[in-house]
Parts: structure tokens; sequence; C-alpha cells
């Protein structure tokens, strides 16, 4: 079913999902004022309609195929500019629909490259780019010998996952076998399932993202989020910060190791969020996911610079080269919070606003009173509660904003779990 589109005086941009509120309206609300948004989604726009043009609902419990899309976007009567996705079940999807329109991000194979990481692993490794030695393994006992190769702690990940889902160390042969179950049988609805995960080798340093634009082939970096994780030996990824004055982000071997990894994907048109290990031996590829980042890290960047996400992801998706153009250095950070306690029922969930300094940005409230909640690894990022932004001169002005926030935030149980 199909809304009428208004307002031809701008371009028609396809959107493919949106993601959660909390975590994708700022994007939404950018290129809803800019271009015409139709947006391909399974129910009726609700907290999206201020900011699309029109709608169309699909069942889109396949998020592989794309024909009903393609179909949908053919239907609209008119060219369409670009096809934007930023859900990672979702960026696939896209790429096959823009492929469909004739559109430059349309490259079904640099995206697969992407999502599913043996691949990723194979094409970085056939190019030899630095990363983490990796072995597939589809059964426990492939696992054991993947990890007596590669040597003790091993990192065993999900093939198609992100945000650090399913992400866990090993240190000894006794943990592997429920690991590794773990981590291959990690899932959300709509997600990807394989019956193998990776074995890797387990990488020291600290570990940074970077969100950048690609547009014909060059790579434009915009945002570098060093990330902080918790609940060892599961890689939660409980907070980010970023710098936009960080030196990093000129940093040439940094630079030469992102260039290296777009072509050895072959992807040359869209928007990349690349995860990198700063180890002893230099800067080593963790993951590249075909999208802008999670975890509100481009809203950091926007806060932080000036420089619009959604906007250069709309631009590159419509075959124009991205405006990067900074206004301002500061630095954003996010910190999320968790229950203490399996099987939590929460009450209520608040922040005392009047406690708050003036760096904090956003305070939320990501659960209701009634929910049963749990920390990693069993919540994992459905685990959080409640998150905070902070935007001011330093990291360490964040860093103590966001320690006032957690302080003002009070959760109410109904009932405590499983200690």
């Amino acid at each position: 079913m199909s809304t009428a589109m208004t307002g031809h005086d701008k371009p028609l941009l396809l959107l493919i999902g949106t993601g959660g509120r909390a975590y994708r309206e700022y994007l939404l609300r950018s290129i809803g004022a800019a271009y015409r948004v139709h947006l391909l989604a399974d129910a009726e726009p609700g907290w999206e309609r201020p900011h699309v043009a029109g709608a169309t609902v699909l069942d889109m419990a396949d998020t592989v195929g794309a024909d009903a899309m393609c179909a949908a976007a053919r239907k609209l009567g008119e060219p369409v500019a670009g096809v934007l996705a930023w859900d990672e079940a979702r960026v696939l999807q896209a790429a096959k629909v823009a492929a469909d329109l004739g559109l430059p991000s349309g490259d079904p194979d640099a995206v697969l490259r992407c999502r599913d990481k043996h691949l990723t692993r194979s094409a970085l490794a056939a190019a030899g780019v630095p990363q983490p030695r990796s072995v597939l393994a589809t059964a426990a006992h492939e696992a054991l010998h993947a990890a007596d190769e590669i040597g003790y702690p091993v990192v065993v990940k999900p093939r198609a996952m992100a945000a650090s889902l399913g992400v866990v160390r090993v240190d000894a042969p006794a943990e592997l076998s429920e690991r590794f179950a773990f981590a291959r049988d990690t899932t959300l609805p709509g997600a990807w399932r394989y019956d193998s995960a990776l074995v890797e080798e387990f990488l020291t340093g600290p570990e940074i993202s970077v969100d950048s634009a690609v547009h014909n082939g060059r790579l434009y970096p915009m945002f570098l989020a060093r990330k902080e994780t918790g609940y060892p030996p599961y890689f939660e990824e409980v907070g980010h910060t970023v710098d936009a004055a960080d030196p990093l982000l000129l940093d040439p071997e940094l630079l030469r190791i992102l260039e290296r990894t777009h072509a050895a994907l072959g992807f040359t048109n869209g928007m990349t969020h690349t995860e990198v290990k700063l180890t002893p031996a230099g800067p080593k590829i963790i993951e590249v996911n075909a999208r802008l980042g999670g975890d509100l890290i481009p809203y950091l960047g926007l806060r932080a610079t000036g420089i619009d996400p959604a906007l250069a992801a709309a631009a590159v998706a419509c075959g124009r080269p991205p405006d990067l153009t900074p206004s301002h250095r500061r630095v954003g950070a996010v910190r999320f919070f968790y229950v203490e306690r399996e099987n939590t029922t929460l009450g209520a969930v608040r922040f005392d606003r009047d406690g708050l300094p003036a760096a904090i940005d956003q305070v939320a409230v990501l659960s209701r009173p009634g929910d049963v909640i749990s920390p990693p690894p069993k919540g994992t990022l459905f685990g959080r509660i409640a998150f905070a932004t902070a935007v001011a001169g330093t990291a360490e002005e964040c860093r103590s904003a966001l320690d006032a926030a957690a302080a003002a935030l009070s959760v109410e149980t109904a009932h405590a779990g499983v200690p």
C-alpha cells in the first residue's frame, strides 16, 4: 500500500527502513528537509510521518530478496535520485534496488562482501590488508582446531551480525564449545543465519571506528570514534567518543589502510563504518559495514564537527560528492546504561534533569515499566535501558558530564531477578 507524495521541487530519495527512533530520527529529519523521502517499511509511518513525503508498506520479512522493493520503486512513476538504507538488515536490499534502477550505489556484490564477514576476510587477505588471522568453522571441533593453530586467546564472532553482537573472547579449549555455539547462534529478528562462525586472532590495543563517505571510488573519512567496551569476555559497546580534532583522522598509515580496504572490497559508492584495532604492530581491520555507524556515532560526529552525515549519505546515494565542510571543533560522547541483574522487571526509569550539567546534550530512556531486562550477554544490545550524550570542548569534560548523567539516573525495579 502506498501513500501519495507531494512537493516535487526536491529530489526523490528512496529510504528502506528507518531503525529505532531514538537512534535514527536525526538522520531522517535531515534528509526529510532536503529531499522528498519515500519510505519502504513494514508498517504505516508513525514517528516518521513528519519527515517523509510518502510510504509504501511491504512484507519485509525477507532481508535478502528485493523483488517487491524493486517493483514498488518502479511504481512511483518518476525517477528516483537515490536509494539509501542505514539499517544493517536492509543494506543489501537497498543496493539491489539501486542496481535495478541503475543508480551509483547499486553494487550488491560489494555490500555482500561487507555484510558477510568471511567474505570480508577473504577479500582483505587477497589484497594483503592488515587484519587478524581468521578461520571459518561450522562445529566446535573445527573451532578447536582453528584456535590451536591461531593460539589462545581467540575471538569467536558471527558471520553477519553487527554492534559486536555474539562476539566473545575465548581463553582456553574448555570454554570454546559453549562460546562457539553462542557466537554461531546469536541472532535477531530478520538477521541472516549461518551454520558457521569465525575463529579469529585476539588483537590487543584500543579500538576505533571510522565513518566514511565513498564517491566514485574516492574515500572521504568523516568521523573517528574511540570505542569503550564492557562485560568481558563479551565486547558490549558501552560508549563512544568522537573528537573533531582527533589526530588519527590525519594519520597517513590509517588512511592508507582504509583506502586499501575499500579497494579490496570493491566498494566505490556509499557509506561505510570501518572498525579498526590499533595494535602495537599498527592498525588492523576488524570489520567493515556498508552503512553509517550505529550507536549514535554519526550523531556525535554531527554535534562535534557540524558535518551532516545524513546529507552526506544522501548525496553519495544520488551520485554526488558529499559536502564535508566542518563548522566547529568539539567533542561528543555517548554512554549506555544497563541493569545489574538478569531478568530484572523494570518500574520507572528516569533522569533527574535538575542534576545534569550543561555539557549533557540529551538523555533518553529506552525501556518501559514492566520490561524484563538483563545485562550482557543475555541482554546484549537490547539490555540497554537508557543513554546520555555529551558535547563539550574536551573528552574529559564529556566523561565528567556523563558521570553526572549516570548519577542522575534512577532505576526502580518491580522484581530483582537472578543475581
